[in-house]
């Protein structure tokens, strides 16, 4: 790989860790939104669906925030080390 390659990888990896890591500091925000948005849309609405939907979405954004996050700091990583491998070659 050349330089100008895994250095564009390493930027996406550490945009992908970013958008993981707000995902996951602001998803209880992010749910409690959604699902408020969802009870203004309905007339009645259970407090125990209510809970569980909140519960719900904020998962959702917790996983999905997880997920990107890992694969963010694994891209980092192996381009890190293959940027290493690259300057050790010249």
């Amino acid at each position: 790989m050349r330089k100008d390659k895994i250095k564009g990888l390493m930027i996406l990896g550490a945009l992908l860790g970013v958008i993981g890591l707000i995902l996951i500091i602001f998803s209880d925000d992010f749910g409690t939104t959604l699902t408020n948005g969802l009870l203004a849309a309905l007339d009645n609405i259970d407090t125990m669906d209510y809970e569980f939907k909140v519960k719900a979405k904020t998962n959702n954004f917790l996983v999905t925030g997880s997920i990107l996050f890992g694969i963010g700091l694994s891209t980092v990583v192996f381009s890190f080390y293959k940027s290493l491998n690259i300057n050790n070659r010249e």
